[in-house]
């Protein structure tokens, strides 16, 4: 009986997506997707994933037991969806997240959508403002009247900072940062996108005194090797492999697959779609092939997903190059295609971005649902916009683009470049240390910030 209900709320779900798809208003299906209600489902989607019935628990035992031995996952495999026993070895008696794989590939689209998806790809990477040496007055005088009247509906966040720390005063404050473009420049060569050694000691100190984690799009492994800090949490290919040192940090332990990586180190690892990677390698490879032919395409291997780099491609090549991309992805049902910062990529098709990255890392370290958490996300890209929305949707929290032209963006404050980001951290952490000082000593004094034109001298005097 158990099993039979699952399977009709599962196809439910399935029958809403697909009313949803069929809709002749609906063009942004990926939105429909993530934000999609399921409220006549009578699940409980525990951070947009779990299904968690509150007459049915979903388990092996009956719903007044637990499962300490064996969590039951729904498959994510692209070619069908059963139900699995995971003996891997966890950290936690709690059940694995379960992920629902879409039944069909909606971003298989027209010519016509396609070309939309690249003038937004131009639109959301604009050249940096020219110098006022380079450009007419008026030129300049109007894109920075437009900047300025943007950052009224997104403050800085450093300009800002005193509010912001008095809404996480006495709160749990938890990091999540971007790569590319956040914590390094955006670069032509992504294998040259390298932190610097400032930046990697800022971090290192942010995470002595708050979780943090690295949200990327990049292959878990490569951000790693950029950055080196075993201390963090580093969730790669959109948030699609996760993976944390097994003792924790702060006090916090995040729940996951424990397993040893390459240095013999104890991690915790949770991958939600580890049964497409043959997919995943396959079309990379066609792909690699099939792009060599235009010059400047990149194809990068980010191991849950494909990213195809525009970048150094001519603008005149963007749509024979997207055109190669959509005749492999027709071909693959079960994978799904978005866009970025002068990027497409090919990812498995399950409902499951950076947003679901966050929930999960709250929901496993002991700290969703929770007023006494001050969540902080800083990205600068349209992948980051799930993240955004997700901290939106909480009673306190702190969004933050990183960017110095005026973008459409769900987050309430803003960063101009990655410096501004080493600084923004580096105030986190002084303010952090004196709250701790102030609490030794009994004191209720606040951190008194210094005017915007000495705010490097005062970030540096962060470290000793």
């Amino acid at each position: 009986m158990v099993e039979i209900e699952m399977v009709l709320k599962v196809r439910e779900v399935g029958e809403s997506l697909d009313t949803l798809f069929k809709h002749e208003d609906c063009q942004d299906r990926e939105a429909v997707l993530i934000r999609a209600s399921f409220s006549n489902v009578g699940e409980s989607l525990v951070g947009g994933l779990t299904l968690r019935s509150k007459r049915v628990a979903v388990c092996a035992e009956p719903s007044n037991t637990s499962c300490p031995s064996a969590t039951l996952m729904l498959s994510t495999s692209p070619s069908k969806a059963t139900v699995a026993s995971s003996h891997a070895s966890s950290v936690s008696s709690q059940p694995i997240p379960i992920v629902l794989q879409e039944k069909h590939n909606p971003y298989v689209t027209d010519k016509g959508h396609l070309v939309t998806w690249l003038d937004a790809m131009k639109a959301q990477s604009p050249p940096q403002f020219h110098s006022l040496h380079g450009d007419t007055p008026e030129s300049y005088d109007m894109e920075a009247a437009e900047y300025a009247a943007w950052l009224k509906k997104h403050p800085s966040a450093l300009s800002m900072f005193e509010e912001l720390m008095v809404e996480a005063k006495a709160k749990q404050v938890v990091v999540f940062l971007d790569y590319d473009g956040t914590l390094s420049p955006i670069v032509e060569d992504p294998d040259r996108a390298y932190v610097s050694d400032d930046m990697r000691a800022t971090v290192k100190e942010v995470a002595t005194f708050f979780p943090t984690a690295i949200i990327s799009g990049r292959a878990r492994p490569k951000v790693y090797e950029f950055v080196q800090l075993a201390e963090l949490y580093y969730a790669g290919s959109h948030g699609m492999d996760i993976m944390g040192p097994a003792d924790g940090t702060n006090g916090f332990r995040a729940q996951g697959t424990q397993v040893k990586d390459k240095m013999g180190h104890d991690v915790v690892l949770f991958q939600p779609a580890s049964d497409y990677l043959p997919l995943i390698d396959e079309v990379c490879q066609i792909l690699s092939e099939s792009s060599k032919g235009i010059r400047g395409a990149r194809v990068e291997h980010n191991r849950f997903c494909v990213t195809i780099h525009f970048r150094c491609v001519k603008e005149e090549s963007w749509g024979a190059l997207a055109e190669k991309v959509e005749s492999v992805l027709k071909d693959y049902p079960t994978l799904r295609l978005t866009h970025g910062r002068k990027v497409l990529e090919i990812r498995p098709a399950i409902a499951w971005d950076k947003g679901k990255a966050v929930d999960f890392l709250l929901s496993s370290l002991g700290l969703a649902d929770s007023s006494e958490v001050f969540p902080v996300y800083i990205g600068d890209d349209r992948t980051d916009e799930d993240a955004f929305n997700v901290l939106n949707g909480l009673k306190h929290a702190c969004s933050i683009l990183v960017t110095s032209v005026p973008k459409e963006t769900k987050a309430s404050f803003s960063l101009q470049d990655p410096c501004e980001v080493m600084e923004f951290l580096l105030y986190l952490v002084r303010w952090k240390k004196q709250e701790l000082e102030d609490q030794n000593r009994g004191s209720g004094s606040f951190l008194q910030l210094k005017p915007k034109e000495t705010l490097k001298t005062f970030a540096a005097a962060s470290f000793p």
